[in-house]
């Protein structure tokens, strides 16, 4: 699969309650974005799009849910002792080592601002309440298609439910909101990467500075976020001996976890992100429950 097969829009729900879910979502995601827009406007360049090479990676920040300690419990003894032990037999050394705070993205943002945490936390919408989602099916994915990296091996989020379609709603406001205060696009989607990409990828990355993201278009929802967490972060080159490797790695652990793994998602946090996407740091967690927000660093919480 492609990053074409994260841009996949998904059929909804019934129309009339579309309409209305639709309304409702183009007038949330106008109130938080446009008073980012006008100040945010100047500062962003889009130039890098225009170069052969990937944009030169400052500081990535972004919004995820992390996934809860049974699910890495589960993970850790079922899929990730032996796939470490199989990427270090593939040469994949630094993929084996990434460090990663295991989550699932709402939205990135580039900017070299270190003020940009906490102009996203000024700006992140309400949150959902807490989410019941299904992790299942493994898969590798690469950037575009014939880019030659960065490629991921993911394991998705079913496509059904409430809990998946609040965390839909939320991809359209939250980028709406938070699109604004990025300085450009994602340098992971510049370069070899943007030059293979489809139209609509394209179009995202220009207007949004990443792809994989909902946006609002004419008053309907235009659905390219495709939920899931990531277990391999790579920049090798994705050659056909990895191309099958991932295949094998994909069909082996979807016959371990057959009927995936079952989850609450209770909180939401804003994160640095290394330039493949795995989570370095993570900065403010935000309460699904009761909305309440930690300072991670301190421990404590803000506002109180």
């Amino acid at each position: 699969m492609t990053l074409a097969g994260h841009l996949n829009n998904d059929k909804g729900f019934p129309m009339i309650k579309r309409a209305l879910h639709l309304a409702a979502l183009g007038l949330f995601a106008t109130s938080f974005a446009a008073p980012f827009a006008t100040q945010a406007a100047d500062a962003i360049d889009n130039s890098a799009l225009d170069k052969p090479e990937f944009r030169s990676h400052k500081a990535t920040y972004g919004v995820v849910y992390r996934l809860p300690q049974e699910v890495n419990a589960v993970l850790d003894a079922k899929v990730n002792g032996v796939l470490k032990q199989d990427l270090l037999a593939l040469g994949l050394k630094t993929e084996a080592d990434t460090p990663n705070l295991p989550h699932v993205t709402v939205v990135h943002i580039h900017s070299a601002d270190p003020a940009t945490p906490a102009r996203m936390l000024k700006a992140l919408p309400k949150p959902p309440a807490p989410l019941q989602v299904t992790l299942k099916t493994f898969y590798p994915t690469e950037a575009a298609k014939d880019a030659g990296h960065p490629w991921w091996l993911d394991l998705g989020v079913v496509k059904s439910g409430q809990g998946f379609e609040d965390m839909m709603r939320y991809n359209t406001v939250a980028t709406a909101a938070l699109a604004p205060l990025r300085d450009g696009p994602l340098p992971r989607v510049t370069g070899p990467v943007y030059a293979k990409m489809s139209d609509a990828g394209r179009a995202l990355v220009k207007t949004m500075g990443v792809s994989g993201v909902n946006v609002m278009q004419d008053g309907k929802e235009l659905r390219a976020h495709n939920p899931h967490t990531t277990l391999v972060y790579s920049m090798a080159r994705y050659d056909t001996r990895l191309q099958d490797a991932m295949k094998q790695e994909s069909d082996k652990f979807n016959a371990v976890l057959p009927d995936g793994i079952n989850t609450t998602f209770k909180d939401v946090s804003i994160v640095e992100i290394g330039f493949a996407g795995n989570v370095v740091r993570e900065i403010y967690r935000v309460s699904l429950e009761d909305g309440s927000v930690m300072d991670v660093a301190t421990g404590k919480k803000i506002g109180t």
